[in-house]
């Protein structure tokens, strides 16, 4: 009998890296162990996966461990050394990494510390401080395996001391992590095994197949062993670069680590450039900077940002689709989204193609409300619900007459202003109008809105891409994210169950069932409003080569480097 077989075109209809993946694997640059991770991570059905590999085309010799995509080839005869990077960002407080609830933080953080994994441009998640990653056949148990002869820059070794550490930094509830919400799986740091110095395990309460994509969330840094409480007093990593300034509101300088543990393409150390610096500028000035040549690079361009920068000669534009989102979101222990009706209304208020268009310049994907987004593995597609300001208007109409109250319905919008909010929020207020909203708008810079994102009780937030469909809805929609970065409060408990059910489950299209029903239950009761997914640009002077378009819009620098023929 005639082996069946799993076609590259049949692969690509799940997720289009698949078959970019396979190829990998014939050409014997990855293993078949990596393969099978990648292809189920992506979404394609584990025994799917397994057919792919077993299938005639499959390298006989390729090898059994845990081996990587060869490193990039540089684009000119020889890579460059030297060299300063400066990117307008906004620099905010820091202190402890685990409570970064901002990529900005995030991306001056990892200049000088590192991850056990790292996700890359490519939305795939590989290690990175790990050697490799074992899961059992339940996905309950984890083995973690460090790579040998890492250092701090301090000159200690990093041992399973220091993740030990790290994992309990993120577990203690006295820290306000939001890894604490996210390792829920975990019932504390007792659940976190040392087996020997470069080996930890993890024994889950419950199965969960995205632990290697969490532990790359962006507060995951690890830590050593002494570390204190502060960042910036005690800027000790693995990292490429050493934190030489961090002044709050104003630049960040790193410099090149001369005993850095990672080789580059050339096979010498890298990081390749000398100097990193962050200016901190709000956008505008940003745009102007790199318009200008003050700065190389902008931070999480805006589409209008993309708009005035894409035709700058000399400036190279990277982009990538996302799970980007600017949440509508609601408290529901407040009046008057205690009331689905209430909520249910404005979700209805919202003209989702309007506000795509006056916000992000059409440069998206519609959504419906509920923060699972098209490029996650197990996405369930849904009718994109039209503008309906009649129904919405009878809700509120409803809900007033309980109430004993006049419409418009009087409420406050607080968000903040440097990724186009104001413009969505301007949009929503135009078309709630018609449904019986009065919204008056509470619009500050980032810091003003950061500060109170977990207050305000209507509000748009930015939330960032997360690889897998089960990464974000433990971090904000769970009980035991309230307390932390659940800013709604909103907890369901069908909802949360078939989460868990979805956590534990690698076959993709049980799980987009799964998921199926978890869009619904936030579509239908949910807290957000969600119009669109973002597209994100990175843009760059073309003489920085190895530059990424990252969906996360992290700064991933150890292996950029300058072509100065193309200054």
């Amino acid at each position: 009998m005639k082996r069946p077989q799993i076609s590259k075109k049949q692969m690509a209809r799940v997720h289009p890296y698949i078959p970019e993946a396979y190829d990998l694997y014939q050409q014997g640059r990855i293993s078949r162990r990596d393969f099978l991770r990648m292809a189920t991570l992506l979404g394609l059905s584990a025994g799917a996966a397994t057919l792919a590999a077993c299938s005639p085309a499959a390298p006989a010799g390729a090898p059994a461990g845990g081996g990587e995509a060869a490193a990039p080839a540089s684009s000119s005869g020889g890579i460059q050394r030297g060299g300063t990077l400066t990117k307008s960002m906004q620099l905010q407080l820091l202190d402890h990494p685990a409570r970064l609830s901002w990529v900005e933080g995030a991306n001056v953080v990892r200049q000088i510390g590192e991850y056990l994994t790292e996700t890359g441009s490519d939305n795939i998640t590989r290690p990175y401080l790990l050697d490799r990653w074992e899961a059992s056949d339940d996905v309950k148990t984890w083995d973690l395996y460090l790579k040998q002869g890492i250092k701090f820059n301090n000159g200690d070794d990093l041992t399973a001391d220091d993740v030990m550490f790290t994992f309990g930094e993120w577990l203690n509830e006295d820290i306000g992590s939001s890894m604490l919400g996210l390792l829920s799986y975990l019932g504390g740091i007792q659940n976190v095994e040392k087996v020997d110095d470069y080996h930890i395990r993890l024994n889950l309460d419950s199965p969960n197949i995205g632990v290697p994509e969490h532990l790359f969330h962006y507060p995951a840094i690890i830590l050593p062993r002494n570390f204190e409480g502060d960042i910036v007093k005690q800027p000790v990593g693995t990292g490429a670069f050493l934190l030489e300034e961090y002044a709050e509101g104003e630049r960040a300088v790193f410099k090149r680590r001369t005993d850095y543990w990672r080789k580059g393409a050339d096979g010498d150390p890298l990081p390749y450039l000398d100097k990193i610096v962050y200016v901190s500028t709000d956008k505008d000035a940003g745009v102007a900077a790199l318009q200008s040549g003050q700065v190389d690079s902008l931070y999480d361009p805006r589409p209008s940002d993309w708009q005035a920068l894409k035709d700058v000669p000399g400036l190279a534009v990277y982009p990538a689709s996302t799970a980007q989102a600017l949440i509508l979101r609601m408290r529901v222990d407040l009046e008057p989204w205690d009331d689905n009706r209430v909520r249910t209304a404005l979700k209805m208020a919202q003209d989702r193609a309007k506000n795509l268009q006056l916000a992000y310049f059409n440069e998206g994907d519609l959504s419906i409300d509920a923060h699972v987004a098209p490029v996650h593995p197990a996405y369930a597609e849904k009718p994109i619900p039209e503008y309906d300001p009649d129904g919405a208007k009878k809700l509120l109409e409803e809900y007033a007459a309980e109430k004993g109250i006049e419409l418009p319905l009087k409420v406050t919008l607080a968000t903040k202003n440097d990724q186009n909010e104001p413009e969505l929020a301007q949009a929503l207020k135009q078309t709630a109008e018609a449904a019986g909203f009065d919204i008056t708008l509470d619009i500050t810079e980032p810091g003003g809105y950061w500060d109170r994102w977990t207050e305000v009780d209507l509000g748009i937030t930015s939330w960032t891409h997360r690889p897998l469909d089960t990464m974000v809805l433990p971090l904000a929609y769970t009980k035991e994210a309230i307390g932390n970065w659940n800013e709604t409060r909103w907890t369901d408990d069908e909802f949360e169950k078939l989460l868990r059910q979805a956590e534990g489950t690698l076959d993709v299209e049980a799980r987009r069932g799964i998921m199926s029903q978890i869009e619904d239950i936030m579509q239908d009761r949910g807290p957000i409003g969600n119009s669109f997914w973002k597209k994100v640009w990175n843009i760059t002077h073309q003489k920085f080569q190895n530059v990424q378009g990252h969906p996360t819009a992290y700064d991933l620098l150890y292996e950029v480097w300058i072509d100065e023929s193309k200054a």
